[in-house]
């Protein structure tokens, strides 16, 4: 019998590739997705992502989407007690497993198998110490398709927000950035890729700075907003 389990969210490539190769697993089965979300903007937290993109991403995965919404700005403390409420409803639900697309960074690790621990709930990391220059380039020639979404100026130009994720934005990295960027560089929203039935058509307008990052705004063409 399938393990039941959960998939931590952020709309980006990492947590739609943890999905694919999660689907790949006869002996675990993804009942759903879960993401927090910035209540004041009706956006993914961090990645900024429009809620009602994040819904596409869900039907196009044929998954149901929990919503986790927190403040803004947030405490760890009201974050941590929003993952708690949620654990709590997701033990109705049957879930044994709370899987995330987490690379190898270890105190992100340790941090979510410590807010996990106690609560009946096994963590999961399907991705886990990947190379992530193989990885990066496994996403890409097998057809996701992303854009990113928000840029840390202090470590990338700006004007890299809003590009697209693919070979030629790798061979533009500037030595030490993780192609990945999984040490907080760079964030991106998925549109297409093997995990989902069909491509979310966007479009995506020029980077603006909030909060000392720079936000490309990716929103829904026409042929997109008709999805629930």
């Amino acid at each position: 019998m399938s393990k039941r389990i959960l998939l931590s969210w952020s709309s980006g490539k990492d947590s739609a590739w943890a999905l694919h190769v999660l689907q790949q697993q006869s002996d675990v089965e993804v009942a759903g997705l879960f993401t927090t979300v910035n209540e004041r903007f009706d956006r993914v937290a961090m990645h900024a992502v429009r809620s009602e993109l994040l819904r596409a991403q869900a039907q196009r995965a044929g998954l149901e989407l929990h919503v986790i919404n927190i403040p803004y700005p947030c405490s760890n403390e009201r974050y941590e007690q929003a993952m708690l409420k949620f654990l709590d409803q997701a033990k109705l639900l049957d879930i044994k497993a709370m899987a995330f697309g987490d690379l190898f960074l270890p105190d992100i690790r340790e941090y979510r198998e410590k807010n996990l621990a106690g609560t009946g709930f096994e963590a999961m990391f399907p991705l886990w110490d990947s190379d992530t220059t193989a990885l990066a380039t496994e996403m890409i020639s097998a057809g996701l398709e992303a854009v990113l979404t928000c840029i840390d100026p202090r470590k990338l130009p700006a004007e890299l927000a809003g590009r697209r994720y693919d070979a030629s934005l790798l061979a533009e990295l500037p030595a030490g950035i993780d192609p990945c960027g999984e040490n907080g560089e760079f964030h991106t929203f998925v549109s297409a890729g093997p995990m989902f039935s069909q491509a979310i058509e966007v479009s995506v307008s020029p980077g603006e700075e909030h909060d000392g990052f720079v936000f490309a705004d990716v929103k829904p063409t026409h042929a997109s907003k008709t999805v629930s």
